[in-house]
């Protein structure tokens, strides 16, 4: 079960907002969209009857159903749901600590596993160089890499790749079994020199 806290303000927002839908058994979605990446946004949907996946945590409210996806579980460790009023009416709130670099363990999705080795240990060291590198596929086990920013038509990518990305990758994410750049090097517009 994960650890997500929606607070009792946040529970009578969103059900006033749910009672306006009038949709019997209506509920919410929470999710992470691009979990893993600096790109990673932490979202609320509706969620009408049928809509929930059979995988879901589901959170019984007072009044309504939260349904959490599986595959963001990990990103939503520690995330709290909250709505404070204002002069303006109020905001409602999501604070997922963990959304861009989840926690991850032994039993983790071998895609969260390379995105949190790219995100924590690789792309801080190619900021330097204003470059960064992204997971864009995962197809038997081998990385399928999209280099960007300074990286992209620099003259040292396949160094890069060899001794730095693809060497750390497999030492700290042994069930990879191999790394592929889809980058198109030709472009030099931005490449570091």
């Amino acid at each position: 079960m994960t650890n997500i806290e929606i607070t009792d303000s946040a529970v009578d927002y969103l059900g006033k907002l749910l009672a306006k839908q009038d949709c019997e058994g209506i509920g919410i979605r929470v999710f992470v969209s691009d979990p893993g990446t600096p790109s990673a946004e932490t979202c609320i949907a509706y969620c009408r009857p049928g809509e929930e996946k059979e995988d879901d945590e589901v959170i019984e409210l007072d009044g309504f159903n939260a349904y959490i996806e599986k595959r963001s579980l990990p990103f939503l460790e520690e995330a709290k749901v909250d709505f404070a009023e204002d002069r303006m009416g109020g905001q409602l709130t999501i604070r997922a600590p963990n959304s861009r670099l989840p926690r991850v363990s032994d039993d983790s999705p071998l895609e969260d596993k390379i995105n949190y080795v790219l995100h924590s240990e690789i792309n801080p060291g190619l900021a330097a160089h204003g470059g960064m590198v992204s997971l864009e596929d995962l197809t038997d086990d081998v990385a399928v890499l999209r280099f960007g920013g300074g990286c992209q038509g620099c003259g040292m990518v396949d160094v890069t790749l060899k001794h730095g990305v693809e060497k750390t990758l497999l030492e700290k994410v042994p069930e990879l079994k191999g790394i592929r750049d889809a980058t198109d090097h030709t472009d030099t517009t931005n490449a570091y020199m």
